[in-house]
């Protein structure tokens, strides 16, 4: 599963079109449906359109996110989400498109999916490559990403507590619930950013390919703000990496079979699901 591909066509209009995006996200409902009968739920929400970023929440559970498809941008925020509607009508009327971010949640996986052992197994190089293969996607962070960059490392890194209530846990989540290529068993935080859409109402200059001389692109039809769906694609590629993730360490034909393999894991490591 972690190599899902889709099929294409040369008549399809467009190889780098965004619409071969549905094929994704139909292949990710089964993804998604694999990791709910384990225990896994994913989901995400819209943190920036063009200048407005929705403040950053200190902690979020899964319940926190049963409205957001209920919010016009997927904003969990309700003054950021109008902010945000208000930018989109505004730089829509300059004929602009707009960018942003997203971020992914996943809750309920075990410790140890992924590989420290080569680069091609970590899970994070996995989670970059299929965020970064959506259209428009420019920048992956994982956890506290480019923020960590500017923190001493006693601030950057999450650190390890014991409790016979809770057994092995940390009181931080810098790291994204990931470390060394692998889970910790914390939640998995994968933020996403988005540049606006090439295709431009208004035109940008550019050059004939023909004659070599100045030319104006052409004007064309625009999404002017696509994060809130690319957030739902961006679901459904975590779901596809996930599932391949639970595929490569329990095997099984059946989900009967993988269910019992990672019930035994659990208990044989003594990791208490939260």
């Amino acid at each position: 599963m972690r190599y899902f591909q889709v099929p294409t066509r040369s008549a399809w209009p467009g190889r780098g079109s965004a619409r071969e995006t549905a094929a994704r996200v139909a292949g990710g409902a089964l993804a998604k449906a694999f990791l709910r009968a384990l225990g896994v739920e994913i989901r995400s929400h819209v943190t920036q359109i063009a200048s407005v970023k929705a403040p950053r929440p200190v902690d979020l559970v899964l319940a926190d996110f049963d409205g957001v498809d209920e919010s016009p941008v997927r904003c969990l925020e309700e003054e950021a989400a109008r902010a945000m509607v208000r930018e989109i009508d505004v730089l829509r009327k300059r004929n602009e498109s707009l960018g942003g971010t997203f971020e992914l949640r996943a809750y309920g996986l075990v410790p140890g999916l992924g590989s420290h052992v080569s680069w091609e197994q970590r899970l994070d190089g996995l989670i970059g490559m299929a965020m970064l293969s959506i259209q428009a996607a420019k920048g992956v962070g994982l956890g506290d990403g480019f923020d960590l960059a500017g923190r001493p490392g006693s601030e950057a890194h999450d650190e390890i507590f014991y409790s016979d209530e809770r057994g092995f846990y940390r009181e931080t989540n810098r790291s994204g619930g990931l470390e060394g290529g692998m889970t910790t068993g914390e939640p998995l935080v994968v933020r996403v950013a988005m540049k606006p859409l090439p295709t431009l109402t208004k035109p940008l200059r550019s050059v004939d390919t023909a004659t070599h001389e100045p030319a104006q692109a052409l004007r064309e039809r625009t999404d002017s703000a696509v994060v809130p769906a690319a957030g739902v694609v961006g679901e459904a590629m975590l779901a596809i990496v996930l599932a391949g993730a639970y595929r490569d360490k329990f095997g099984g034909d059946h989900i009967d079979d993988v269910r019992a393999a990672v019930a035994a894991y659990e208990q044989r490591i003594g990791w208490r699901r939260r």
